[in-house]
């Protein structure tokens, strides 16, 4: 019977490590989606830090990823002078998530 419990807990502790790892891999795509954006936007590297910023905490406003592209979509389409679809936010923010991933196995 411990050897069940023993195999419970080691499932549960594999779970909560990769819910963490990937909560960390959303929170850098998104880091790296508003600094993509930021620099459409042409801001200052400043300005580039705190927009980052507020995209990763965009993603706090309801489950899933729409809140992310939202924030981003509405900020970029809101300026006459950058052309940009929702498919290449969509693109960035894949694009992205790769690169988030890679650093992360690269770190480990």
């Amino acid at each position: 019977m411990t050897d069940m419990k023993d195999r419970e807990k080691a499932f549960e502790n594999k779970f909560a490590r990769d819910a963490e790892l990937q909560f960390k891999v959303t929170a850098r795509r998104n880091r790296l989606l508003g600094e993509w954006a930021a620099e459409k936007l042409g801001l200052t590297p400043e300005e580039r830090e705190g927009y980052a910023r507020e995209v990763v905490a965009a993603d706090f406003e309801e489950v899933g990823d729409e809140d992310v592209f939202r924030k981003v979509y509405n900020d970029l389409s809101a300026h006459d002078d950058i052309d940009v679809t929702e498919a290449d936010v969509r693109r960035a923010m894949e694009d992205k998530m790769v690169i988030a991933r890679r650093q992360f196995m690269e770190q480990v």
